[in-house]
């Protein structure tokens, strides 16, 4: 799936994401799509695409959101993102719910 618009860098990166991928499991269609998406997000971010969107260009950088973002594991997304999550949306009683009773809460609304 590389494009002939990549560079030799934004090839190492494809490669190094898609290896990275199928090591956690996923399918290798799975892993090129991904990898792919990364790769042109980050071409985009430094301005070496033609176009790009404004969540491309002014979104935080890739290794950073991966982590931020995470919530695909098998447990699902942490305590404290679920409770930032109720905090953006002012659910009341946050502060004394586990994780259990977060995922109800936000999940509801």
């Amino acid at each position: 799936m590389p494009q002939s618009a990549w560079n030799k860098k934004r090839e190492r990166q494809y490669k190094h994401v898609k290896a990275s991928e199928k090591s956690q499991g996923r399918s290798t269609r799975r892993a090129e799509e991904i990898a792919a998406r990364t790769v042109n997000k980050e071409r985009a971010r430094a301005g070496e695409s033609r176009t790009s969107s404004r969540t491309s260009t002014k979104d935080i950088s890739s290794g950073r959101r991966g982590g931020l973002r995470s919530g695909t594991g098998p447990q699902g997304r942490t305590r404290e993102q679920l409770y930032n999550e109720a905090r953006k949306k002012n659910i009341k009683g946050r502060s004394s719910m586990n994780k259990a009773q977060l995922e109800k809460a936000v999940g509801r609304r």
